[in-house]
């Protein structure tokens, strides 16, 4: 896959490339892409590009590695694969909204990534095959242990939503052996049909309810982790997802939206004493293991963070 083409880089890794573009790709070397619509939005490029160019300074060997974005509609994801796989792409990340409909385009699907219902990273093989993993459920697991210092194992979550993003993380947290996992959301449907797909050890407690109604027996000590996955936060004027009042101090709130930086879950949190991180920790976590993944080597993360937090400071964009 690997082409000795020299790589003079006429493409801008920070442009919006389209299909047309794939179809007279002619940049030799190894090359990874971030793949939704919309797109442009994305700092992924930023972030992995960041990395690849602190590890080729230490290495030769990826000096021709190099990481775009593509604009690509659900209607044009599975033709375009196969091109992407021809065209010298050792693996592409996926966002919305193909992260659930590629299930039904590659060859393997890794056994987490199939349990959470959804895959953000695709790797092309020689032979052709692509195989889909998920790596949202490790960025949040090692974000969480970088901020807060506790690992699920034996842990209390109460973990806020009953979309992909709650369903990855659920999937994560009950496969790292949590002691209890509380779900709450505002639709009684989506929580069931959630529940539905979970698959709780022996011994796990997993219980739900609704936001807004916080049950009497839901944790609220200070080894508490209360995480949101709902989409709140993202627009101003967005109310918290729960009520922190009766929550000790110490407790701990994690917010997997990352900009903006300061949500009002966060903020209600930090009112109320509990510590607090935004989901940018996850972000870079999640990409560095994309880039494991793909490069099978070790991946410095500080570049990564650095990158994310000059994109956001400059951008003010969310993706």
């Amino acid at each position: 896959m690997n082409s000795t083409k020299p790589i003079e880089e006429p493409l801008d890794s920070e442009a919006v490339l389209y299909p047309k573009d794939l179809t007279k790709w002619d940049r030799g070397g190894v090359s990874l892409a971030v793949v939704g619509s919309p797109i442009s939005h994305s700092i992924s490029p930023l972030i992995h590009n960041a990395a690849l160019e602190d590890m080729i300074s230490q290495r030769s060997g990826l000096s021709d590695w190099r990481y775009f974005r593509f604009e690509i509609p659900s209607e044009c994801l599975e033709e375009c694969l196969p091109e992407f796989s021809n065209s010298g792409f050792r693996g592409l990340n996926l966002t919305i909204p193909h992260k659930v409909e590629a299930l039904e385009m590659i060859d393997w699907i890794d056994p987490e990534a199939a349990a959470m219902g959804a895959v953000n990273t695709l790797v092309f093989s020689e032979n052709g095959n692509c195989d889909g993993f998920n790596t949202d459920g490790y960025g949040l697991e090692r974000a969480i242990a970088d901020v807060f210092g506790i690992s699920f194992e034996g842990a209390s979550v109460v973990l806020l939503g009953a979309g992909g993003a709650a369903r990855a993380a659920a999937t994560r947290i009950l496969r790292s052996s949590c002691c209890e996992l509380w779900i709450g959301n505002r639709s009684p449907k989506r929580l069931d049909r959630l529940l539905e797909v979970l698959d709780p050890e022996s011994g796990q407690r997993v219980e739900t309810f609704a936001l807004g109604q916080l049950p009497s027996g839901l944790p609220r000590s200070s080894d508490v982790l209360v995480i949101n996955a709902t989409s709140l936060g993202l627009v101003a004027g967005d109310k918290s997802p729960i009520d922190f009042s009766e929550f000790a101090d110490g407790a701990m709130a994690y917010d997997m939206i990352y900009n903006p930086s300061e949500t009002a879950f966060l903020q209600a949190a930090e009112e109320h004493g509990l510590r607090t991180a935004n989901g940018l920790s996850m972000l870079v976590h999640q990409a560095a293991r994309s880039l494991e993944i793909w490069t099978g080597e070790d991946v410095p993360l500080e570049p990564m963070f650095m990158a994310a937090r000059h994109a956001l400071g400059e951008k003010g964009q969310t993706g």
